[in-house]
């Protein structure tokens, strides 16, 4: 698959229902939109909390959190501003808002995220890591599953596809998964990979770099 075909337009993800598609807004790449997160929240009317927030639920700087209709914020969840968090979606005990994180509507939320931006539908319920990603529409991770967002010698981030690579300009990116991706669980996700759409991924992988749509990941790779 070519990497600009990949990377450089939107195919991963149907936008058309997401609210906050200004994100994907003169990108050169989808990466871009990693870095655009904290400049978006910073120009977006925050405060506003329409949502059931339980008794023993945390939100540090209320002012600078948004939250949809519909949505549930269960007791012992933790919610660090600035956020968005949409409609309908479910908060559960041992969630980690960490800030810079903009959801979409109907997602459910169990775990640690920072810095991340979740399209509709989204999944991370259980004891999962996913920082400065993007997860597409109906994207499900399993228990367990990483999204690693730092080389361990702290290098840049570097994507490679089929001896092709461009530089990210990150030293933090996660992942960015297409559009009803699942992931199974216990797998890690290294920094920098990227899926299309459809992409199935077997659980207690280690999984890196470029897989194209409709994929059936059965082994490692780096």
């Amino acid at each position: 698959m070519s990497l600009d075909l990949l990377v450089k337009n939107q195919s991963l993800f149907n936008l058309s229902s997401y609210q906050h598609v200004e994100l994907f807004n003169d990108c050169q790449y989808l990466w871009d939109v990693i870095k655009n997160i904290k400049t978006y929240l910073k120009q977006y009317p925050l405060g506003s909390i329409n949502a059931l927030i339980h008794p023993g639920a945390h939100l540090i700087h209320p002012e600078s959190i948004a939250i949809g209709k519909g949505t549930i914020v269960e007791p012992g969840a933790f919610i660090q501003g600035p956020c968005i968090i949409g409609e309908n979606c479910q908060i559960r005990k041992g969630a980690y808002i960490r800030g810079n994180v903009i959801t979409g509507n109907h997602c459910v939320i169990g775990s640690e995220l920072k810095n991340v931006a979740l399209l509709n539908n989204a999944n991370v319920a259980h004891f999962n890591y996913v920082g400065d990603s993007i997860l597409g529409n109906h994207v499900n991770l399993g228990a367990g599953v990483k999204c690693a967002n730092l080389r361990l010698d702290r290098q840049e981030i570097v994507i490679r596809n089929e001896g092709n690579q461009i530089s990210s300009g990150l030293k933090k990116f996660g992942s960015i998964l297409g559009d009803f991706t699942q992931v199974g669980c216990n797998s890690v996700l290294l920094p920098g990979t990227i899926t299309g759409q459809k992409t199935f991924i077997y659980p207690c992988l280690s999984i890196g770099g470029i897989i194209p749509s409709s994929t059936l990941v059965k082994t490692s790779s780096s």
